[in-house]
């Protein structure tokens, strides 16, 4: 022992340390790596706190040298990755912080708690950067809709959403959702959230000077929520039964609200020096990130954290992940207002400890030391990992499924329990508008409030969410700028190709932002997938970085943070590869916004963008009728990027009465979707050169349905011819209930209707709350 750990108390050892170690996830190299750090056997309470922070989730130990492939800087960036949120400027001296993480372990475990807790926690990662959080979005995997657990899981993760985010007041405004049997005990929920505030608010999560004190403000510390480290809480080490609970964390979105406008209001008046979320990891790795960022250290006394169970243990008041808790940095002068900010807000507030100088990291409980390590130990000096790769391959990558029209060997046949294919186009139209994927999300959006805080000018079931900004002030009407932003992802192309497939779900993203008549400026990611021990699974990974870094290059669309997934397995079956992107867009003047649905009869319907090529493979038709196959049409990202231009300068000239992009289900569904959702119907003839399957139901890229007024009609196709695209009339809209496509399919609206609004409460319908 030198002198120096001498004097500070060095912390006891942990008993079998080795053992220890192993069980918290660490491997026996990185255990080591510790005892080499620290130049001793470490503490429990040090084991615990590197277990957290060394982690997977917390750590990106895995994914960390991949990521930095990614694209993190443009014009619009204020904030790039490293930090809570991505921050980027949208003019007017405002600007939008904007995130997603997922909760897809938790939410399987406990569906309510898990998903109410992601919401939470995405909501905290927000306002942290200084914004207030203005809308949700959630992006939703679940299993086959026959399996037992689906419509349970569901049910509870719907609910949970609903409950926090209705509760704390802040509106869900879209999102997605799909099922597939490789999701069975691997449910995504993916949850993003955008907050506003002016330019001048900005927060960083850093310690800027030695003597500052760190505050914890908002709920007590329990039990609930302590990750990996819980397999500490057994009797050999003094815990007793009632000491095991679950890993799930507990959230109280009431006291959620509290701290949003406790906070807010600490930003306004300048008394913060800094602030970081306790989410995973707890107090470990808010002090550990705050005092690593500004490269000094912090001495923290744990008997002066608020409990709910005063036998708690040092590890776990540090790994503790109780809902609802910030840390503060404070300078002392400041400290007796920011002090009584919370206490006009019935928010508690604690000081726990303070900045100091130096790199150390130093926890005291019942009057000794229990931690003590450089704080960037357990952030950036951290393990990073080159796993081995092998690159992704699915057996029936390349076969030519669309000469037969998207039929794969044995789809003549249909999947075990799905319906067959026939020459009856009508009814397969109809069966795809049930499909989960597509179906009317209604049923699901019913249950979120949509509105609250009235900064929603375009909710669920737009091709992007629209949300008018508040002014720099933070008082709404003050401007008519405002954000458009969407989640995208396409699990089964990713199957089939991982680098095309995570080209085309940020194409599609973007292309939904341009509809609204929006600027795409930035994008977020949440990377899901299986174990990263196995090198296909790494080789997928390390493929999808590289195509989204490519389509976000090219449609000026930089990554601004996120999050990744991995373990999304059971035995050895891994999720399919599913990559989520949510894009955030820029629009001058809410008031322009375009929507997806046909505004009334007699207006012209254009088909705009690329032509409409073969594309069956991996589309919702082959996931019907056929099984998963083929080659996927590549996207030309620089015409994807002149349609984008196309479609917000029509917009702003105001020549668009609606506008929506063909995605899953092709045309047939884009179709249906603008007639069912403007209440009118469309008569529409297919192009020569196709077969009719394949020009209704194909998704080949970078393609968008257009309705125009006669009068505009010459206009628009002068645009269209400037930006180099194709413009193809369709037909038009007309004041009779019918879908049709002379010669090919009709259906009346009746019919398409029951079938659409139908999908998802036959699919996930009648859980158990």
């Amino acid at each position: 022992m030198t002198a120096n750990a001498a004097a500070r108390g060095t912390p006891q050892p942990a008993p079998a340390p080795e053992k220890l170690a192993g069980e918290l996830g660490l491997t026996p190299t990185e255990h080591q790596r510790i005892v080499d750090t620290l130049g001793r056997v470490p503490s429990v309470a040090e084991l615990g706190a590197y277990s957290v922070m060394w982690s997977e989730h917390a750590s990106y130990k895995t994914s960390k040298a991949h990521l930095a492939r990614l694209p993190g800087e443009g014009p619009a960036v204020l904030v790039g990755p490293g930090e809570n949120a991505g921050v980027v400027d949208v003019g007017d001296g405002l600007a939008v912080a904007f995130k997603i993480e997922s909760h897809n372990h938790p939410s399987y475990v406990e569906p309510f708690q898990g998903a109410a807790t992601g919401v939470g926690g995405i909501i905290r990662d927000v306002l942290t950067m200084g914004a207030r959080p203005i809308a949700i979005l959630d992006a939703l995997r679940f299993g086959d809709p026959a399996a037992p657990a689906t419509r349970r899981v569901a049910d509870g993760v719907v609910c949970g959403i609903g409950g926090y985010g209705n509760a704390i007041g802040v509106p869900t405004v879209g999102g997605e959702v799909d099922v597939d049997a490789c999701y069975d005990r691997n449910p995504l929920v993916n949850a993003l959230c955008v907050g506003a505030m002016g330019r001048e608010r900005l927060q960083l999560a850093r310690a800027e000077r030695p003597g500052d004190v760190a505050v914890l403000i908002g709920q007590p510390t329990g039990r609930d929520g302590i990750g990996g480290a819980s397999v500490l809480a057994s009797a050999s080490f003094g815990g007793a039964d009632t000491s095991k609970r679950p890993n799930v964390q507990v959230g109280d979105p009431f006291a959620g609200n509290q701290l949003i406008e406790a906070c807010l209001q600490l930003f306004a008046r300048g008394l913060t020096a800094g602030m970081q979320d306790m989410g995973a990891a707890g107090i470990a790795c808010s002090t550990a990130e705050l005092a690593a960022a500004g490269g000094l250290g912090m001495r923290v006394d744990l008997d002066r954290v608020p409990l709910r169970e005063p036998s708690m243990a040092a590890w776990e008041i540090l790994c503790s992940e109780s809902q609802e808790r910030m840390l503060a940095l404070a300078h002392p002068a400041q400290l007796d207002e920011l002090l009584a900010v919370c206490r006009r807000w019935e928010v508690a507030a604690t000081p726990i400890g303070e900045v100091t100088d130096g790199d150390r990291l130093v926890f005291t409980h019942g009057g000794e030391v229990v931690v003590d390590v450089p704080a960037a130990s357990m952030t950036d000096d951290g393990p990073v990992y080159q796993r081995p790769i092998d690159a992704w391959i699915h057996p029936r990558a390349g076969e030519d499924v669309d000469a037969a029209d998207g039929a794969g060997a044995g789809a003549e046949a249909g999947q075990a329990g799905a319906p067959m294919a026939s020459a009856d186009l009508a009814a397969e139209w109809a069966e795809l508008l049930s499909h989960p994927r597509v179906a009317d999300p209604t049923w699901i959006a019913e249950q979120y409030d949509s509105a609250v805080g009235s900064a929603t000018v375009a909710g669920p079931g737009a091709d992007a969410a629209v949300l008018r900004l508040p002014g720099a002030d933070g008082m709404p009407g003050a401007t008519r700028r405002g954000v458009a932003i969407t989640t995208d992802s396409a699990a089964q192309r990713c199957a089939l190709d991982p680098a095309e497939g995570a080209r085309q779900i940020v194409a599609e993203a973007a292309r939904n932002v341009a509809c609204v008549g929006a600027r795409p400026v930035a994008a977020t990611n949440c990377l899901n997938f299986g174990d990263p021990t196995r090198p296909t699974v790494m080789g997928a990974f390390s493929a999808t970085v590289d195509g989204m870094a490519e389509a976000c290059r090219a449609l000026g669309t930089p990554v601004t943070g996120g999050n990744v997934s991995f373990y999304n397995a059971t035995g050895s079956t891994d999720v399919h590869p599913s990559p989520v992107v949510g894009v955030l867009g820029v629009l001058a003047d809410v008031g322009a916004v375009v929507p997806s649905a046909f505004r009334g009869a007699g207006d012209r319907v254009l088909l705009v963008g690329a032509p409409t090529r073969p594309g069956l493979a991996a589309s919702l038709w082959q996931r019907v009728y056929g099984e998963l196959a083929g080659s996927l049409p590549p996207v030309d990202l620089d015409a994807e990027a002149a349609l984008h231009r196309l479609l917000v300068g029509l917009a702003g000239d105001g020549l668009l009465a609606s506008a929506h992009d063909v995605a899953d289900g092709g045309l047939a569904v884009a179709l249906a979707e603008c007639a069912l959702r403007g209440g009118v119907g469309v008569r529409v003839t297919a192009e020569a050169g196709l077969s009719p399957r394949q020009w209704l139901f194909s998704e080949s890229p970078t393609r968008v349905v257009v309705s125009v007024a006669p009068p505009e009609i010459g206009q628009v196709r002068h645009a269209v011819e400037a930006a180099g695209l194709g413009a193809t009339e369709l037909g038009e809209t007309v004041d009779e209930p019918t879908l049709s496509v002379d010669g090919v399919a009709t259906l009346d609206v009746h019919t398409a209707g029951r079938a659409w609004r139908g999908g998802l409460p036959a699919a996930l319908g009648g859980g158990v709350s």
